[in-house]
């Protein structure tokens, strides 16, 4: 066995492309393994259960709404709303919540009462977020293009044509609360 050791260190030592080899073949593996862990690590970031471990009233809360119940059994969880679905956006979403990870380890959002207290705050930063992105996330699933408007009540008909039509409006403009309860806005900037 230290025969072997030995042979493979002379062997990496000098610059041969047997050494050459070897390397780029544990790069591409280290590089299999990383993207492997990470991938499986935005994955478990993802999940309900994760979601559920800082902020499980709201996943209650969810619980209730046409998003996780409904007639057609697509179920919205999560990061279905808050975590954008292309690579890049992702990752941004991400690194932005590792801040939330660390305000929650803080104590900021530690219990029901410190949670309610911020809760009009957090929920204005995401309304904010959305329209900023002229609600991507909610446009993952429904679209203007694919609605049936013939299904819809007249008010709902008048309110997405019109905003189909001027483009000046998205989703979250007029669906907040459709999936949490609206919070106590009282002294919240912006609103």
């Amino acid at each position: 066995m230290l025969n072997l050791l030995k042979r493979l260190w002379v062997t990496m030592k000098s610059p041969s492309s047997a050494a050459m080899g070897f390397i780029l073949i544990l790069g591409f593996t280290g590089g299999i393994i990383f993207w492997g862990g990470f991938n499986m690590g935005m994955e478990a970031t993802n999940s309900e259960e994760f979601c559920a471990g800082c902020h499980a009233p709201i996943v209650k809360e969810i619980k209730e709404t046409i998003h996780y119940s409904n007639r057609s059994g697509v179920r919205a969880i999560c990061s279905d709303c808050h975590v954008p679905h292309n690579w890049t956006d992702k990752i941004v979403r991400k690194v932005q919540a590792s801040k939330e990870l660390v305000a929650f380890a803080m104590g900021t959002i530690s219990t029901q009462e410190k949670f309610e207290a911020r809760r009009g705050y957090l929920a204005n930063r995401e309304w904010h977020r959305m329209k900023e992105n002229d609600s991507q996330e909610c446009r993952n699933c429904h679209e203007f293009d694919f609605m049936d408007f013939s299904e819809q009540g007249a008010r709902s008909v008048k309110q997405h044509s019109t905003a189909l039509a001027s483009g000046e409006k998205t989703c979250v403009d007029c669906h907040k609360g459709i999936a949490h309860q609206l919070p106590n806005m009282e002294g919240i900037e912006g609103w």
